[in-house]
């Protein structure tokens, strides 16, 4: 037997019912009302999907998002567009993680308590690039990541500092190349 329709029913005769189910209910449980909603899919872009190998079945998808500007609705769309694909992807991972970038706290979602939760589980990993240290102690890459952070005052001295780094760390000539232009960009 279906039980949907008389979880329905129940709840369209007296919406509070759910609430008697918890321990710390709103005060103004008896105000709420009950409705079935249908959610329509928006078209989501999630800035990064870092897919493990095929064959790898206990594998973790990375979700990276990079943000560089305030959104106030940052996270109901990170977490959002995280779990819709995770889930219709279920059969493919055994786990997720997400990963958000950001270049300082300050461009933080200021309203993140609905969110505390999961914003302090191991799987949510915030990034503040102005906290990573100095870019002469960072490997290249991280270190490329932390120029977009500079002001523009020190930038033509950290970016020479990492054309020349470049130079004497990176052997393959395509890769070297591959790095100078993102730099220079």
């Amino acid at each position: 037997m279906k039980r949907d329709s008389i979880f329905y029913r129940l709840f369209q005769q007296s919406p509070s019912l759910l609430f008697d189910l918890l321990e710390n209910p709103p005060d103004n449980a008896t105000e709420y009302r009950f409705d079935s909603v249908a959610v329509k899919e928006p078209k989501f872009e999630i800035d990064g999907v870092f897919l493990p190998p095929d064959n790898d079945s206990s594998g973790v998808i990375y979700f990276c998002e990079v943000q560089f500007q305030k959104d106030e609705r940052l996270y109901e769309r990170v977490f959002g567009e995280s779990f819709l694909y995770f889930y219709r992807q279920r059969e493919r991972f055994a786990d997720w993680q997400i990963v958000v970038i950001y270049p300082t706290r300050s461009l933080e979602q200021s309203n993140a308590h609905p969110y505390r939760a999961l914003l302090n589980c191991p799987q949510v990993h915030r990034i503040y690039l102005n906290e990573l240290g100095e870019i002469q102690q960072l490997p290249l890459g991280v270190a490329l990541m932390v120029l977009t952070t500079v002001e523009e005052t020190q930038a033509p001295e950290k970016a020479r500092y990492l054309l020349a780094r470049t130079q004497e760390q990176i052997a393959d000539t395509e890769a070297s190349r591959a790095i100078i232009e993102m730099i220079a960009t």
